[in-house]
């Protein structure tokens, strides 16, 4: 037996883009229900960089206080080694106005949390937990919901019927699928192991900093109680490590990380260290009648500056803002497509500029390093304005921060 549900909004994915586009149309009274297929929001290795944008964000929302309270650390500065082995100091974050002069490294189960617990709030808002979406229900063309099943096998499917479908349920999107919307993609040179390494005393708080040798690139993030580290890899090297062994992996992260020697045996095995396959692509249209694809879903962002979120999140505030008014008029389906169509034309060009300056990171960076030629240092001209135009150091840090069109909540949702 099928069960029938009734919805005006049925936002797929509960990471962050669908979760704060639940918030806003809640707190503008339109019926939303997010579905996220896991139970709970608890998993490791996700992006977890809170920027400026989003920190401001949550200020108009009302919930800058709360999120300050969430456990987190800062990210002050960005540098690059430089092959003396002094630093290059490339993004400097108080150059920023405070409190955004910095960007937060907050668990995502966390912020998450915190955004659920204020929509829940809201009387219009609903939020199902453990439902995967396995398809589209299209009548005459126009998408009028999605078919759903609860993730662990059990109990009955249900369709959810809705006046709009908006897909945030990322770069392996089902809806997208479905809708037959075929991203571009576009080549990435390396993919990403993530592990942790428990912190000491006297250990860097806030700097972000990435380590190089010979072939080797490795990243880490301070946490509050331990580092999230990232080690970067030509694509397709997980079977070569891990054929290698744990003993070579640690001697690799000790290589390039020597302050992490005394640590790197608590990296019981080779089942502690994630790899990510790295992508990066682009819907060329984001929508058809009666859905939408933000977030991931229509643009998915390699890992290069930790934008992915945040990129997310001012999608998911855009598409608040263009699809409140229409969808308070009555509009629905078809009705709707204008309104779907300009979250697009507003969306797309962050997007383009974003994946734009990640494929040069890519070319400058990881091409270099994996080539073994970042011994010649970073390339001249962000080297020559970091060390001569110092002004350079703040729009590199606003660019970091805030990224191109950041947006702000919409007067409704403020509180």
């Amino acid at each position: 037996m099928v069960t029938v549900s009734r919805t005006t909004v049925a936002v797929v994915g509960g990471g962050p883009a669908g979760v704060v586009l639940g918030l806003l149309l809640a707190r503008a009274g339109i019926a939303v229900r997010v579905v996220e297929q896991h139970d709970d929001f608890n998993r490791d290795f996700r992006g977890d960089t809170v920027h400026a944008s989003t920190i401001r964000l949550l200020d108009e929302l009302g919930l800058g206080e709360r999120f300050r309270a969430l456990p987190q650390s800062r990210l002050d500065d960005f540098s690059l080694p430089m092959p003396d082995g002094s630093r290059l100091l490339l993004g400097d974050f108080s150059r920023l106005a405070p409190p955004y002069d910095h960007v937060a490294m907050v668990p995502q189960w966390d912020l998450l949390d915190l955004l659920v617990t204020a929509a829940r709030h809201e009387p219009s808002f609903d939020i199902a937990m453990g439902l995967a979406a396995t398809g589209l229900i299209a009548e005459n063309g126009v998408v009028t919901g999605v078919h759903l099943r609860p993730r662990d096998g059990s109990g009955e499917p249900e369709e959810l019927r809705a006046d709009v479908v908006i897909a945030c349920d990322g770069r392996n999107s089902v809806l997208r699928r479905a809708a037959g919307l075929v991203p571009r993609a576009f080549r990435v040179p390396f993919d990403t192991w993530w592990f942790r390494l428990p912190r000491r005393s006297g250990d860097a708080a806030s700097a972000l900093t990435p380590a190089f040798s010979d072939r080797d690139v490795l990243l880490s993030f301070p946490r509050p109680d331990y580092h999230q580290v990232a080690y970067f890899a030509p694509k397709g090297s997980d079977a070569v490590l891990r054929a290698e062994g744990i003993d070579a992996f640690r001697a690799r992260v000790a290589r390039l990380r020597p302050d992490f020697a005394d640590r790197v045996d608590t990296i019981a095995s080779m089942d502690d260290v994630h790899v990510l396959d790295v992508r990066m692509d682009r819907l060329r249209r984001w929508w058809r009648p009666g859905l939408l694809c933000i977030g991931d879903a229509a643009h998915a962002m390699s890992p290069a500056g930790g934008v992915g979120i945040n990129l997310a999140v001012q999608d998911a505030v855009a598409t608040a803002a263009i699809l409140v008014p229409s969808l308070r008029r009555g509009l629905r389906g078809a009705g709707l497509d204008s309104a779907l169509a300009a979250v697009q034309r507003r969306r797309r060009p962050p997007a383009v500029i974003v994946q734009s300056a990640q494929a040069v990171l890519h070319r400058a960076v990881f091409e270099r390093a994996f080539a073994g030629r970042l011994q010649d240092g970073p390339p001249l001209l962000p080297v020559l304005l970091a060390r001569y135009v110092p002004p350079s150091r703040g729009l590199y840090a606003r660019g970091i921060a805030f990224g191109p069109l950041p947006e702000h909540a919409p007067s409704w949702a403020r509180r």
